[in-house]
């Protein structure tokens, strides 16, 4: 029994010593410990993070292009507006596309032949190559309605005019009336 206790003890020994062995080479080795699941799911997290992270900033890009695009497509339509231009949505859409920001943040016009202009400078030239986008300079003309006076000479407004009315503002009635009939038969003639 004395020879099975040393052979014993030299396996436990012997175990122990593979034992230490195998726990120094899986703290070596991070395939065969729990570090390889670890910094897998470490570099999944940030992968992730790097996703939102660009997701984050093409959605500033935008934003900021579209806030670029509303600051320009203001500053058009104010100046159309400064340059009496009737009907400025109808021009805007014409020359939105013509509008271009430089590099030194300021907004030019980009002609025809690809020169560039300042806008005001560009927009006026615009206006007077399209003068049908400026307002009527004749208030006439075919589809014009008359125009009416608003007061008249006698100081008895026309609109003024309904039943039961006192007798005095009767008789104004009637003298404007004529007045007014007179002026035109004139006219007429």
């Amino acid at each position: 029994m004395e020879n099975e206790t040393p052979n014993r003890e030299e396996l436990d020994l012997s175990r122990i010593i593979e034992e230490a062995i195998q726990k120094a080479h899986a703290q070596r080795d991070p395939e065969n410990s729990g570090l390889r699941s670890e910094l897998a799911q470490e570099r999944k997290k940030r992968e992730q993070m790097e996703k939102r992270l660009n997701e984050l900033v093409d959605e500033n890009r935008r934003s900021q292009q579209l806030a670029e695009q509303a600051e320009r497509f203001a500053a058009v339509k104010a100046e159309l507006q400064q340059l009496g231009v009737g009907k400025v949505g109808v021009a805007f859409r014409a020359v939105k596309d013509e509008v271009v920001r430089g590099e030194d943040g300021r907004l030019y016009g980009k002609g025809e032949d690809g020169t560039l202009s300042a806008l005001r400078e560009h927009l006026a030239a615009w206006v007077a190559a399209n003068p049908e986008f400026q307002p009527a300079r004749i208030a006439g003309g075919a589809g014009a309605a008359p125009s009416r006076p608003a007061s008249t000479a006698s100081g008895f407004p026309l609109e003024r005019i309904r039943p039961g009315m006192s007798p005095e503002e009767l008789e104004q009635a009637r003298s404007e009336i004529a007045r007014v009939a007179a002026q035109a038969l004139g006219q007429a003639l």
